[in-house]
């Protein structure tokens, strides 16, 4: 379950139709879109449900 304050490794589908991998920190979620923190861009994203292609946790201390 996706909830805020998890971390997650993603892989995604940009708007530029691109796959990408992005680190992630979850600060609100819904069944559309996932608004986080992107530690790739270094700004906060808004995250399309349908464009994630997979997700894990991150694991501590990484």
């Amino acid at each position: 379950m996706i909830e805020p304050g998890n971390k997650l490794e993603m892989i995604y589908l940009d708007s530029n139709n691109q796959i990408t991998q992005r680190t992630i920190k979850v600060l609100r979620a819904n069944e559309d879109a996932i608004l986080a923190y992107c530690y790739t861009k270094r700004q906060v994203r808004s995250f399309k449900v349908d464009n994630i292609l997979s997700f894990l946790p991150k694991r501590l201390g990484a």
